[in-house]
């Protein structure tokens, strides 16, 4: 019997997908320059085809009536001799060296006066004539059987005394270089729209390259950026105004990922040094009882005493499990609605026996409804609390107070203990931050209370500020939305 080998749940055995390579920018920017530039050369080039076309129309039909008001001067002088109205005809028409025109003279349904290539162009192809006293407007196109294309007009005149007749001209215009004139027009507009296109690409092409040659730059700055050298920054003072912000947004991560790269940096210097002190006390304890024998109690004393280091230790990875859990927003808030006073007095009773045995005495005051987290919310006033006790002297107090505001509600635990110097202040919700050999020389604390603290009330969306002075003891305020 075949057995097949069961696979890792979740394992995905097929190949890594090859990352896709998506268009650059300077090829989509020089694609769309170029066919803007073609839709643009190829609409003006049609445009001014149809203007060239329809003036060449005009010009020639405008021909076609100044021909038409000469023949009718020359028949009104001449209509009656037929010689003359032919010579005349024949005159008007040599003269002229680049446009061919042919007359037909109609008169009374048969031919009086007709030039030879008329004999191409039937009578009937021509369309009605206009009145005496009109010139045509419009001219008909009109192409042989060998493929040659006139222009066709005709129009009534009326003859000199004494015959003093009404005949009909018939006007043709050899428009065969129409087609040439066009086709080459064509042509060249077309070699127009394709040169033009390729000199605005290869003009995009350097164009967008310029262009985006700041961002290349700001690229080669970012590759030298290493761990070693995130003090390093691309600065916004030579960039153009489209990428400043784009640098200032970039300077900002850096400086961000500096200082949590030298907080880590510090706190893993830290962690380590508190770690040391309680496993180099556990390891001093067991090499001391283990030195020579000894008795139960003694015994039983060693195990005590690690078990208090034990506590610790426990404290302390406690608490930095949940500061880990909430920067990385894992810990879950299940906020309600509840009496912020009563809490206070809640975990003032907790600590009273502890607060009686220092010598200090909790006041509490204030009253007003919030929105948060109990569990959190508890263990941020029993840190603070707990801290105000630790470094308050006998005979002092320490007060609870809570204060209703339009946008939340403040929270503030103050105490009459021996203060902390300004400078210290921003650096007190650091992990493990010691001010002073004084303040670190309690063994039930771990140097990560305040900034459990600032952590709950960024879960909440609020805020939490210090202000102390050196025996002057400190005030804590948390700021609740």
């Amino acid at each position: 019997m075949q057995v097949q080998r069961p696979e890792r749940a979740g394992a995905d055995l097929s190949p890594p997908a090859e990352p896709q390579k998506g268009a650059s920018i300077t090829s989509r920017l020089v694609f769309l320059y170029s066919f803007s530039a073609f839709g643009v050369l190829l609409v003006c080039s049609l445009f001014l085809y149809e203007t060239l076309a329809s003036n060449l129309d005009r010009e020639k039909v405008k021909f076609l009536a100044d021909e038409v008001e000469t023949l009718r001067e020359v028949q009104t002088d001449h209509g009656e001799e037929v010689d003359s109205l032919i010579e005349e005809v024949r005159d008007e028409a040599d003269a002229r060296h680049f446009s061919r025109y042919y007359v037909r003279v109609l008169e009374g349904g048969s031919s009086l006066v007709e030039s030879p290539e008329m004999a191409l162009l039937p009578v009937t192809a021509f369309p009605a004539a206009v009145a005496e006293q009109e010139s045509p407007v419009k001219a008909k196109t009109y192409v042989t059987a060998d493929g040659r294309r006139f222009l066709l007009v005709a129009a009534r005149a009326r003859a000199g005394a004494p015959a003093n007749a009404s005949r009909e001209m018939q006007i043709a215009l050899d428009d065969s270089a129409h087609d040439s004139i066009t086709s080459d027009y064509r042509r060249s507009m077309a070699w127009t729209v394709l040169l033009g296109t390729l000199a605005s690409t290869l003009a995009a092409a350097a164009i967008v390259r310029s262009g985006l040659r700041p961002i290349r730059q700001i690229t080669r700055s970012a590759r030298g950026i290493s761990a070693s050298q995130l003090h390093a920054r691309v600065g916004s003072a030579n960039w153009p105004k489209e990428l400043i912000e784009l640098a200032n947004a970039f300077d900002e991560m850096l400086q961000r990922l500096e200082r949590s790269f030298l907080q880590l940096s510090q706190f893993s210097a830290d962690l380590a040094h508190e770690l040391r002190t309680p496993i180099n006390n556990l390891m001093g304890e067991a090499e001391v009882a283990l030195s020579r024998p000894r008795d139960a109690p003694e015994y039983r004393h060693v195990l005590e005493s690690s078990l208090e280091e034990f506590a610790r230790l426990a404290r302390m990875i406690d608490s930095m499990l949940f500061l880990a859990r909430a920067e990385r927003a894992e810990s879950p808030l299940q906020p309600v609605i509840f009496d912020a006073r009563k809490e206070l007095e809640e975990t003032r009773e907790f600590y009273e026996a502890l607060a009686e045995q220092r010598g200090v005495t909790i006041d509490c005051s204030g009253a007003a409804q919030l929105r948060a987290d109990p569990i959190l919310f508890r263990r941020a006033i029993g840190n603070l609390l707990s801290n105000a006790l630790e470094h308050t002297p006998s005979g002092g107090r320490v007060q609870l107070q809570v204060q209703s505001r339009a946008d939340g509600v403040d929270i503030r635990v103050e105490d009459t203990g021996c203060g902390v110097a300004p400078e210290h202040l921003p650096r007190l919700f650091d992990r493990f931050y010691r001010v002073d050999r004084a303040r670190s020389g309690h063994p039930q604390g771990t140097g990560l209370g305040l900034a459990i603290v600032r952590s709950i009330l960024e879960l909440h969306g609020g805020t939490v500020e210090l202000e102390s002075a050196p025996g002057r003891g400190m005030r804590v305020r948390l700021r609740f939305p």
